[in-house]
């Protein structure tokens, strides 16, 4: 699937006020993902993609009644983040994982039987664990906090956070006994947002990779949303959002590099070689930018040097503003 120019790719609202029947909503909730929201003002890809995996817990478990398991500490090295998630209902439909099948079943498992219990359960697995039968194969020692019946409106109001692009956080439960250290709040940031402005084969191809990975972009090319010495009308760029422009005309940047500058994107690439560089600096520097601000302009983009083919760049390009973007985790 290519999307046209002007379009946005995918979308970031996670809550469920979409106009769809209860049905549809329940289906949404139990499959993780979103479909676009038919009251938008601008047209939508009619692709589902699924959530960031770093929500699809919260979602599954804010739709009904399900525990939360929280990875709350990490006793060596781990495929995993601390604060990972995985959401298990009654009926053993799950959300999230662990990275491991076998302990995603043994969760499902003790969350039911907290479930039944009504008592949250802090379990460990591997390293330090009781159960000699359970083991991991990394070696290291995991704390899984097991939260049989997370508080909702706590669940709805970290949504609302992240629907209006808000950092938020969900206090856990841990024993009073719990060693210290392990994971007391667990912390969300927006998903990933890319505004792309450009044209030409690489842009399509970029868009068509973000899409695969279940990243919205907005795209605007010169024609479709652009026009040249104007900034984007109707663009919002905000700290979890990256800003590129792939342009062969750099007459294109000027405009668009000071209204991107303007903002608090977390990443501003712009494409071009070595005289593009030093003659955009030279613009942006004679209209009055600083260096600080001129610093934050990655050129060349991407992480594989001197990629030529338009596949090659986009993959590149689009695994140095998701390698930004995990920096950004408050979770490490």
């Amino acid at each position: 699937m290519v999307a046209e120019p002007g379009l946005i790719v995918g979308h970031e609202t996670i809550s469920l006020a979409f106009d769809i029947p209860v049905r549809a909503a329940n289906q949404l909730r139990r499959n993780c993902i979103w479909r676009e929201d038919r009251r938008s003002r601008r047209a939508m890809s009619q692709r589902s993609l699924p959530p960031s995996g770093d929500h699809c817990a919260l979602l599954h478990a804010a739709g009904g009644e399900a525990a939360l398991c929280t990875l709350v500490g990490i006793d060596g090295s781990f495929s995993r983040r601390v604060g990972t998630q995985l959401a298990v209902s009654r009926d053993g439909t799950r959300a999230g994982d662990m990275a491991d099948k076998c302990l995603d079943d043994e969760l499902v498992s003790q969350s039911l039987a907290a479930m039944a219990e009504g008592r949250p359960r802090l379990l460990r697995y591997g390293r330090g664990s009781p159960a000699v039968d359970f083991r991991l194969p990394c070696g290291s020692g995991l704390d899984i906090l097991i939260d049989p019946a997370p508080d909702r409106a706590a669940l709805a109001s970290c949504i609302a956070d992240l629907d209006a692009r808000r950092e938020a956080a969900l206090p856990l439960p841990l024993p009073e006994d719990a060693a210290p250290g392990l994971l007391g709040e667990r912390r969300y940031v927006p998903r990933l947002r890319l505004v792309l402005m450009g044209a030409g084969i690489e842009s399509a191809a970029l868009v068509r990779l973000a899409a695969a990975q279940g990243i919205p972009v907005e795209w605007r090319e010169p024609g479709q949303g652009l026009s040249l010495g104007q900034a984007p009308g109707g663009v919002a760029a905000d700290a979890w959002t990256a800003v590129l422009l792939l342009f062969h005309d750099h007459e294109w940047e000027h405009a668009l590099l000071d209204w991107a500058l303007g903002t608090p994107a977390f990443y501003i690439g712009a494409q071009g070689g070595a005289p593009a560089r030093e003659e955009r600096l030279r613009r942006l520097s004679a209209a009055g930018h600083t260096d600080a601000e001129l610093a934050r302009i990655t050129s060349p983009v991407g992480l594989i040097p001197r990629a030529r083919d338009p596949a090659v760049l986009a993959l590149s390009v689009l695994a140095e503003i998701v390698g930004a973007y995990e920096g950004l985790h408050p979770h490490r």
